[in-house]
């Protein structure tokens, strides 16, 4: 790891190195922009950290013989409830009051108030299950067509089989862009969700 990673061992500078710092920068610049004005910055790093664990944990899932954790909603669940728990805990400790007069919009009549609290109540409460559902089935549907447009080749003739390996290729390439997307909507939707509820003017 040392090897792989540290400048010093470098004449030139390590690529590997310079292509994960500049991922990592982006992503932090790209986080940095939801999170300004702020009472309490610094997700942007456990955020990254999501992105990096859900990428590498879909691209491992590509590889044959290897159990898939983010296919699973045991795996996605618990990131997402992670996440929801941070904002959720944020509003109700630092500005509950303000929390529970967000749920209202100005100007609903006062026969409508408890329904809609309710209603802003279950949107808030279903956050981690959409979050966590949203992984799972892009992962799943991936592996699925790989699965099924893999089974059938080894019977079929030479030419017939040589189409079928390159749209499986094809496939292969698209659901490696998958795995990249799949981790940074991951992340990008809870920095928003964090974001909203960590604002100074809550």
């Amino acid at each position: 790891m040392h090897l792989f990673f540290l400048s010093d061992y470098w004449v030139l500078g390590n690529l590997n190195r310079k292509m994960i710092y500049s991922i990592v920068s982006n992503l932090y610049n790209q986080f940095d922009l939801n999170f300004r004005n702020l009472r309490n910055p610094g997700h942007c790093f456990w955020l990254i950290g999501c992105f990096i664990f859900i990428a590498v944990n879909n691209f491992l899932g590509i590889l044959p013989y290897i159990f898939t954790a983010s296919s699973h909603l045991v795996f996605s669940m618990t990131l997402a409830l992670v996440s929801w728990t941070r904002y959720y805990l944020i509003r109700l400790i630092f500005s509950f009051t303000k929390f529970i007069r967000h749920l209202v919009p100005l100007g609903t009549p006062v026969l409508l108030l408890p329904l809609i609290v309710l209603i802003e109540l279950v949107r808030g409460l279903i956050r981690p299950i959409t979050l966590s559902v949203r992984l799972v089935a892009n992962i799943i549907a991936g592996h699925l067509l790989l699965t099924l447009l893999s089974s059938p080749l080894s019977g079929l003739g030479w030419g017939v089989g040589l189409i079928g390996l390159v749209g499986l290729v094809i496939l292969l390439f698209l659901e490696s862009a998958v795995a990249i997307i799949q981790g940074y909507v991951f992340s990008l939707l809870s920095s928003l969700y964090l974001a909203e509820s960590n604002r100074r003017n809550f």
